[in-house]
């Protein structure tokens, strides 16, 4: 159970439903609310789909490549920290094209629900944790993001747009500061072997 907590966290932040929810409710602006629902299933497909082929192709990637786990480890700690910095300090996120018959695959799916922040933390914690406990915790963070997404008008009148733009901020110093964590793990390991 505490390698899920472990797996779920990092993942539950870098989804970041509830920072990603302004977007998603202008993108489904105006549209009739059984086309949203669809909107929102095959999101959650697509995003499903896309997380649990990276993280299955990835580690075989990783060791064709011969990159190491810490180098892993550093690069996408790095990438973490980046990525988060960027949404600490931009006012707004990215608006995108829309095309209501892939709307949910992209942008939605793909990379709203699962963007480069999934994708690196998941192999991140593959290296710590088993394919299986990630692949649950994946599976939990979608299912919660697409609940978000079904309770979208609900949340947007509780805490309304500055309340979901506060707590996006916060979830990404969440994540600038697992992005830190795991550059100094990947150092660490670097160290313990002797570069």
């Amino acid at each position: 159970m505490e390698s899920f907590v472990l797996c779920f966290v990092p993942l539950f932040v870098a989804v970041d439903a509830i920072g990603v929810l302004p977007l998603f409710m202008n993108l489904t602006e105006g549209i009739e609310q059984s086309k949203i629902k669809n909107i929102i299933i095959q999101s959650m497909i697509t995003a499903l789909i896309v997380a649990l082929a990276f993280i299955a192709v990835g580690t075989a990637t990783l060791k064709l490549l011969g990159i190491s786990v810490a180098d892993f480890m550093i690069a996408g700690g790095m990438l973490l920290f980046l990525i988060s910095v960027r949404d600490v300090l931009s006012t707004e996120k990215k608006n995108y094209a829309i095309d209501l018959e892939s709307m949910g695959a992209v942008p939605i799916g793909v990379p709203l629900i699962t963007g480069p922040a999934v994708l690196t933390t998941s192999m991140l914690l593959i290296n710590e944790h088993s394919l299986f406990i990630t692949s649950l915790a994946i599976i939990a963070n979608i299912l919660i993001a697409g609940a978000v997404f079904f309770m979208a008008p609900l949340i947007n009148r509780i805490i309304g747009k500055t309340g979901s733009k506060t707590i996006s901020k916060i979830t990404s110093l969440l994540l600038a500061a697992i992005g830190v964590m795991i550059i100094r793990r990947g150092i660490a390991i670097f160290i313990a072997h002797g570069i």
